[in-house]
């Protein structure tokens, strides 16, 4: 007998119902509800393979209502994959469980993004769907020829980043990506219209979006819908008219069933009302095959393409990318030579650009943009030309003024693979994207953030683009590297490493201002131990100066006019704190010795710095807002210069 998509959906509801109440905690509504369009994205037309979750030319399938978690767990599981196992799903929302309350990426095949904070698995997405574009002009159909499908709520489409992310979308024509809108009217607080009476298709539509609606609980219509989307050459949002927590005789479209267990005798009664007999976690045989074989219908597609990827002269370099392994012989050590041999004082937004000049001609996988401040940051090279919808191969991306936007389309990029994302802004405006980069953070993935006008320095434009905090709060966040190099030597040094690390992204905080360079010996990879003693005292060492960026060069000055007083002092440029944590404790105790006195120099917030200093310590810097003036002046008038820094240090000593 054949089972009917209903019973194949309702599976999907009890596993949701049921996990949610076992924890009592979760969202079964979402997943209750999309439960219908599920079953026919997965058994008509998403493509993939369970038996090998990571192919190439897979769909992606990106769950931004990452609360609705039970939705995509309970695909994984009926169709085939190795995880989530029954007993994984049982264990929902429990501690070393894969099945966390959101999804992630890091814990289950077949979870292409980690989702939960609203619209950012949506921008997300729309970089998956830019990198296969991208990749399908560099490597052909035969080889790269997938869409991006996204299953999306209504807190998704009103969060600010998805008018940034389908703008984007919709001037790109990403025709391969298509959005799921779970169009339920309902979110927390109660119906949507308490907070929102917007045209949500027309906005999508105004922006160059295809938009077709459908019956989210009839089947047919829904795929109906979906062939219409499959169609059109625009990315496309299907709207999805569902009941929030179909199936619960009681809750169902109520803003009661968004957030919390349906309860014991509710979930009994949605079993009566679903014709569900069958124990809690039990699926019967008949429908549990059926979701098998649905499950297996992808091993000969994918099969026909590793013969293609076999066959193809690109399939070897193709591989390579999609690995994210850099070429064997990648270097920039050539590149350092060249700086060595010609010492330049340039700002290091200047030198960054300067690197990947050399960078971008050696690794074809860069995909560099800019925040719509491509000539302040420095980000665009002689290789890089345009992508746009007319021509995907190019290598920059104009995202506009989209900053959160570029951020979660570059973790889109990374995720999916074959290229290296890297992006540039303001580091002020780091602000607007900070959740972007520390979603890619939690990814575990390689995006480089081209930070520039990185303090006091930019000059003029005042307090309200002069970051203080900035660098500080991007080095609280777990897994990110944020390096602050203080010449053209340490920049090329910084941007070797970031490039190096695929577990997690990088921050490159740079500046306008020009900078002496400091490095004009050959040597290994400084920046590599994340400090690094530059200068090394000549009279009896008392004082140790730690700085980063463009205040190595106050340091060195201030570490010779104490020199001048007999006052023996170290400079230590310190670029990274987490590759200096990584050293070993003699290495760190050896550079920064607890007997002399530690004195710290960076424009910026002096919070933090005592774990460093010590509480002894010195710390010179700028805990208030900035000014509006030449940054000379501002130099000065915070008090960062040698001249009124160093009689400070010879206060402290004599005290």
């Amino acid at each position: 007998m054949t089972v009917s998509d209903k019973s194949l959906a309702n599976a999907i509801r009890a596993l949701s119902m049921d996990a949610v109440q076992a924890a009592n905690s979760g969202h079964p509504g979402m997943p209750m509800g999309m439960a219908d369009v599920a079953t026919v994205l997965f058994s008509d037309y998403l493509k993939f393979d369970p038996t090998q979750p990571k192919w190439a030319d897979r769909d992606r399938f990106v769950l931004s209502a990452g609360h609705g978690s039970m939705l995509i767990y309970s695909l994984l599981h009926l169709t085939g994959y190795a995880r989530p196992t029954i007993e994984d799903i049982a264990n929902f929302r429990q501690l070393h469980s894969p099945c966390a309350g959101h999804p992630e990426n890091f814990e289950l095949a077949g979870v292409e993004a980690t989702t939960g904070p609203l619209g950012s698995g949506l921008a997300t997405a729309v970089g998956m769907a830019i990198a296969e574009r991208h990749l399908n002009a560099q490597f052909g159909d035969a080889l790269v020829d997938h869409r991006t499908w996204v299953i999306a709520g209504d807190g998704c489409l009103m969060e600010g980043i998805n008018h940034e992310a389908i703008g984007l979308a919709g001037h790109l024509n990403l025709g391969r990506l298509i959005v799921l809108w779970d169009d339920n009217k309902i979110t927390i607080d109660g119906a949507v219209d308490l907070s929102s009476s917007e045209d949500v298709r027309a906005r999508y539509e105004a922006t160059g979006w295809h938009v077709v609606s459908c019956d989210g609980h009839d089947v047919a219509d829904v795929r109906r819908a979906l062939a219409e989307a499959v169609a059109d050459s625009r990315p496309s949002l299907v709207a999805c008219a569902t009941k929030i927590g179909y199936g619960s005789p009681n809750k169902a479209g109520t803003s009661g069933v968004h957030g919390s267990a349906l309860g014991e005798a509710e979930v009994a009664a949605a079993r009566e009302f679903l014709g569900w007999d069958a124990a809690p976690f039990v699926i019967p045989e008949d429908i549990a095959a059926a979701w098998q074989a649905i499950g297996a219908k992808g091993s000969d597609v994918r099969a026909a393409w590793e013969a293609r990827l076999a066959s193809d002269a690109k399939g070897a370099e193709f591989t390579r990318r999609m690995a994210g392994d850099l070429p064997d012989n990648f270097s920039l050590d050539a590149y350092i030579d060249s700086l060595i041999a010609a010492p330049q004082k340039v700002a290091t937004r200047k030198a960054s650009e300067l690197a990947l000049g050399a960078i971008n001609d050696l690794l074809p996988e860069t995909l560099g943009g800019s925040a719509d401040l491509t000539g302040s940051n420095n980000t665009k090279t002689k290789s890089t030309g345009p992508l746009t919808r007319d021509d995907y191969a190019g290598r920059y991306v104009y995202y506009g003024i989209r900053e959160f936007g570029m951020a979660c389309a570059m973790n889109g990029m990374a995720l999916h693979g074959g290229v290296i994302p890297y992006g540039g802004t303001f580091l002020v405006f780091s602000d607007y994207m900070r959740a972007g980069i520390r979603l890619a953070a939690l990814q575990q993935q390689r995006v480089i953030h081209v930070l520039t006008h990185d303090s006091i320095g930019l000059g003029e434009d005042g307090p309200t683009h002069q970051p203080i905090e900035h660098v500080m709060s991007m080095r609280m966040i777990p897994n990110l590297d944020v390096y602050r190099p203080a010449d053209i030597v340490e920049t090329a040094e910084c941007w070797e490493l970031a490039l190096k690390d695929a577990t997690g992204p990088s921050v490159l905080a740079l500046t306008r201002q020009n900078l002496p360079q400091l490095r004009t010996e050959k040597s290994e990879n400084l920046s590599a131990k994340g400090a690094y003693r530059l200068v090394a005292a000549t009279a009896e060492r008392k004082v140790v100066l730690i700085a980063t960026g463009s205040e190595v060069e106050i340091a060195v000055d201030t570490a010779r006019a104490l020199e001048e007083q007999g006052i023996g002092a170290d400079v230590v440029s310190m670029p990274s704190w987490t590759h200096f944590d990584a050293q070993p404790q003699s290495y760190r105790d050896d550079l920064l010795p607890h007997h002399v006195l530690r004195v710290s120099i960076e424009a910026g917030t002096t919070f933090g710095w005592e774990r460093h200093t010590g509480i002894a310590g010195l710390r010179f810097g700028i805990d208030s807002f900035g000014a509006s003036a030449p940054a000379e002046a501002l130099y000065d008038h915070f008090g960062l210069t040698a001249a009124k820094i160093a009689p400070q240090i010879v206060a402290a000593l004599n005290n």
